[in-house]
């Protein structure tokens, strides 16, 4: 338990993750400082786009931090950081519309993201336990424990995987919305993409980790069962 050949592999996406961390940071950082040609800001934005698709009772609320923007599917609220919130970048804007896609996303039932809803309290309980079963089962050399381990580890690679196209359709929505309703010129999608990409990439890198890691575990669980 303590080293595996997959150990290798695991620390090179955990590189890559670190990376498409600091991309993200880089990216918002540089196009931060373009001003988007609609004059607008996050909150605007965001406040346009909803309205634009019936969702007048969906409020944007400005909330501490940086990059701590989301979509709240229980409250129903779209949550910006104040640079997000108050700037007027392509930044702003573009990390706006996409949480703003989320809350669409919600109000069309979109499929992938009504399974991940359904999945969260499952993959709460299990990604807690999964940990504590892996642990004790290697520890004592229980492999009923250690597969029961992987099973719920599995979920919350599931979930991961699954929260991979919710991110992408936001973006995708986030980008027709704002060209279809003009708030960026064509020239402009390179930008918007450069942002919502590089944050697309860190649910990428950290779906690659657990993936790995679960082909770990079950790779030593099948060894230690052809052991005995």
């Amino acid at each position: 338990m303590l080293f595996h050949p997959m150990d290798f592999v695991i620390l090179i996406a955990f590189g890559i993750s670190l990376w498409a961390q600091w991309k993200v940071s880089s990216n918002f950082n540089a196009w931060s400082q373009v001003p988007a040609s609609s004059g607008l800001s996050g909150a605007e934005v965001a406040r346009m786009i909803l309205d634009r698709n019936g969702l007048y009772d969906v409020p944007v609320e400005v909330i501490p931090g940086r990059l701590t923007d989301h979509y709240d599917p229980i409250s129903r609220v779209v949550r910006l950081s104040e640079p997000v919130y108050y700037g007027r970048s392509i930044a702003s804007i573009s990390v706006a519309a996409h949480e703003v896609g989320h809350a669409v996303q919600h109000q069309q039932s979109y499929g992938a993201l009504v399974l991940r809803h359904r999945m969260f309290p499952i993959v709460n309980f299990t990604s807690g336990v999964a940990p504590f079963l892996l642990l004790v089962g290697f520890l004592l050399h229980q492999l009923s424990l250690i597969g029961l381990g992987i099973i719920f580890f599995s979920f919350a690679v599931a979930f991961q995987l699954i929260t991979l196209p919710v991110e992408f359709n936001a973006s995708s929505r986030a980008k027709k919305f704002m060209l279809a309703e003009g708030l960026i010129y064509p020239d402009e999608k390179r930008g918007v993409n450069k942002v919502l990409g590089a944050a697309a990439l860190t649910y990428v890198a950290a779906t690659l980790i657990s993936v790995l890691e679960l082909l770990k575990y079950v790779l030593i669980f099948t060894q230690s069962n052809n052991d005995e």
